[in-house]
């Protein structure tokens, strides 16, 4: 079984994460922000990754520290639960529309930590949640060994910007660590390395 459960304290935040990769998209998440809930609950329904998150930080000051942390949690316990990664796709890539919002994302679990996105172009705030904190969230768990690219290609409101992004990613991610029965004990690198 592809799972992996990881606790992680410091002076700004706890998060406690569990994960099953071979899930249904079932999800026990509370972060104390609303927005922030709703952006993993549909990581996890589109990705068919079961999670368990619970997150808690110095929100009295801002969103960044959680939203951040949080990634990186994520991040990590999903790159642990692969285990020795042998016979992933490794690659994964999806185009999403939410309404006149389109992005695409592509996504290399490649060991690599790298982030690219464009959603830094659009300013503005979805119900006290800073719009930047989606480029924040992507970064955060690229670390963990993700090579990630997000393009808006297109839309106005933030809201459908930001959902169709974590759909966009969840459908990658969920492509990407899918098992090809074909290379089922083979590891998907001509390095042998991931």
């Amino acid at each position: 079984m592809r799972k992996y459960k990881i606790s992680r304290k410091t002076k700004e935040t706890h998060i406690e994460v569990e994960v099953n990769l071979d899930g249904t998209g079932n999800y026990e998440i509370n972060t104390g922000v609303g927005f922030f809930n709703h952006m993993l609950e549909t990581i996890s329904k589109h990705s068919l990754i079961d999670m368990k998150i619970g997150a808690s930080g110095d929100i009295n000051v801002d969103y960044h520290h959680l939203v951040e942390d949080t990634a990186i949690v994520l991040g990590k316990s999903i790159f642990e639960a692969l285990g020795d990664k042998k016979g992933i796709n490794r690659f994964g890539y999806s185009i999403i529309p939410l309404d006149e919002a389109l992005v695409t994302v592509s996504i290399d679990i490649s060991g690599r930590p790298y982030c690219e996105t464009n959603l830094i172009n659009y300013k503005g705030d979805i119900n006290n949640f800073n719009f930047e904190l989606g480029d924040v969230f992507f970064k955060g768990f690229a670390n963990a060994g993700f090579t990630i690219h997000i393009i808006v290609q297109k839309g106005e409101n933030l809201h459908h910007i930001l959902e169709s992004s974590c759909k966009a990613f969840a459908k990658s991610l969920r492509s990407a660590i899918e098992i090809d029965e074909r290379i089922k004990n083979i590891l998907p690198s001509t390095k042998e390395y991931i």
